[in-house]
C-alpha cells in the first residue's frame, strides 16, 4: 500500500463525509439567526401593544401557513384578558369587503345585477339617487352623502342600517354626479347590506353567517346585533384619555353593520384569506371584480379601489376604524404573504405597522 497516497486520500473522504453535515448546521444557524432577527423586529413594531394595556393580535400568513399567530396586550382591561388568535375585534371598515363579497354572491345567483339601479331595491331614495347604481355603491362613486355628516342632533341610542336610509331619504342632494368622481362613502355600505336583504329575502345578519361564514369554517365570526347575537373571546374597545385608558367600545353608528358591524378574529380571517385564493367562496369572475381597478383615488397609498378592497401596486389591503378599535389586513397576492393587526385601541394607526411587518418576510 502507498502510505503517502492514503494519508492524502483519508482527509478528503473525512471531509466529503463531514461536509454536508457542516453545511445543513450551518444554514440551519442562519436561517435560526434570520428568523430571530426578525422576532426582534416585530416586537419592537409591537411594543406599543404588549402589557397590561389594550392590545392586538398579530397574523402574518406565508403560502396558506400561519407563520406569526399571536395577541399582545390585553383585550380587556377591566378583568385583565390577554389578546391571542381567538380574540374578536370589531373589524370597522374591514367589513366592507365582506358586504362587497355578499352582493358578489347574490349576483352569480341571479339575484341581482351590479348596473341595477340603486333605487330598484330601495325605492324610498330622493330623486338625486335616480341615477346611482349598485356598482357605484360597491365602488365609493356614489357620490351620496355621508350620513355621519347629517345625523339628528337630538339622536339617542344607535343607528342602524335602516336608519341610515331613512337619514338619505331627506337629502335630494349628492356631492357629484354618480358615477364622476370618488368619494368614500359609509353610506353607500350601509344601503348595501340592505339590498343583500332585499334581494335575498333574509337580513343582512343571516345571509353573511349562512353564506360566507360558517361555509369557510368562521364559525365565532358575527355581525353583532345587540340583543340577538354576541361576541364570543371579544375584544373591548378603549382610547387614551389624560395619561388613562377609557373603554370607549360603542358609538352612535356602531350597530350600522354594512359599512362596520362585523366581529372577527386573526385565526377566522386566515380562512377568508385562504378563500380569496380559489373559488370555495365566490367565482374567479367575482374576485376579479373585487381586486379589479375600479376607480382612481386621490387618497394616500390607495391609487385605486375596487369593491371593498383598496389596491396600491402588488397589495390589496383595507383598514377599519371605529372607536376603540384600529385594524388591518394587507395582503400580497403573487407572494401569497399576508399580515392581519387587529388592535382595541384608538392609537397607532397600524397600516404601516403592517406593512412593516410584511417586508421582514417579502421577496426582494
Amino acid at each position: 500500500m502507498n502510505l503517502s497516497r492514503t494519508a492524502c486520500v483519508l482527509p478528503l473522504l473525512l471531509m466529503a463525509t463531514l461536509f454536508p453535515s457542516m453545511t445543513a448546521h450551518a444554514q440551519a444557524d442562519a436561517t435560526g439567526d434570520a428568523k430571530a432577527r426578525r422576532d426582534a423586529a416585530i416586537a419592537g413594531l409591537m411594543q406599543r401593544y404588549d402589557g397590561q394595556v389594550p392590545g392586538a393580535s398579530l397574523l402574518v400568513l406565508k403560502d396558506g401557513q400561519p407563520v406569526v399567530e399571536r395577541g399582545f396586550g390585553l383585550a380587556n382591561l377591566e378583568d385583565h384578558v390577554p389578546a391571542s388568535p381567538e380574540t374578536n375585534y370589531r373589524l370597522a371598515s374591514i367589513s366592507k369587503q365582506f358586504t362587497a363579497a355578499s352582493i358578489l354572491l347574490l349576483a352569480e345567483d341571479g339575484k341581482l345585477k351590479l348596473d341595477d339601479p340603486v333605487k330598484r331595491w330601495l325605492p324610498s331614495l330622493p330623486a338625486a339617487a335616480d341615477a346611482i347604481t349598485i356598482r357605484h355603491l360597491l365602488s365609493h362613486t356614489s357620490g351620496l352623502i355621508d350620513y355621519e355628516e347629517v345625523m339628528p342632533a337630538d339622536l339617542t341610542g344607535q343607528l342602524h342600517d335602516i336608519d341610515v336610509l331613512h337619514i338619505l331619504e331627506g337629502q335630494d342632494r349628492t356631492y357629484f354626479a354618480p358615477g364622476s368622481s370618488y368619494r368614500y362613502s359609509n353610506s353607500g355600505y350601509a344601503l348595501l347590506a340592505l339590498i343583500v336583504g332585499k334581494a335575498s329575502g333574509q337580513d343582512f345578519a343571516s345571509f353573511l353567517r349562512q353564506r360566507i361564514f360558517l361555509p369557510l369554517g368562521m364559525a365565532d365570526t358575527v355581525a353583532l346585533e345587540e340583543g340577538v347575537s354576541t361576541v364570543v373571546n371579544r375584544a373591548y374597545g378603549y382610547s387614551e384619555t389624560g395619561g388613562h385608558w377609557e373603554r370607549t367600545d360603542q358609538s352612535p353608528t356602531s350597530a350600522v353593520l354594512g359599512d362596520g358591524g362585523i366581529y372577527s378574529s386573526i385565526r377566522d380571517l386566515a380562512r377568508w384569506d385562504a378563500a380569496l385564493y380559489d373559488e370555495r367562496l365566490l367565482k374567479k369572475a367575482s374576485l376579479d371584480l373585487a381586486f379589479s381597478h375600479a376607480t382612481p383615488t386621490p387618497e394616500p397609498d390607495v391609487p385605486y379601489y375596487g369593491f371593498g378592497w383598496r389596491i396600491n401596486g402588488d397589495s390589496v389591503w383595507h383598514s377599519g376604524e371605529s372607536i376603540g378599535f384600529r385594524n388591518a389586513i394587507v395582503r400580497y397576492p403573487k407572494e401569497k404573504l399576508t399580515v392581519v393587526l387587529l388592535s382595541n385601541r384608538n392609537d397607532p394607526e397600524p397600516y404601516r405597522t403592517a406593512v412593516a411587518i410584511a417586508d421582514l418576510f417579502r421577496q426582494r
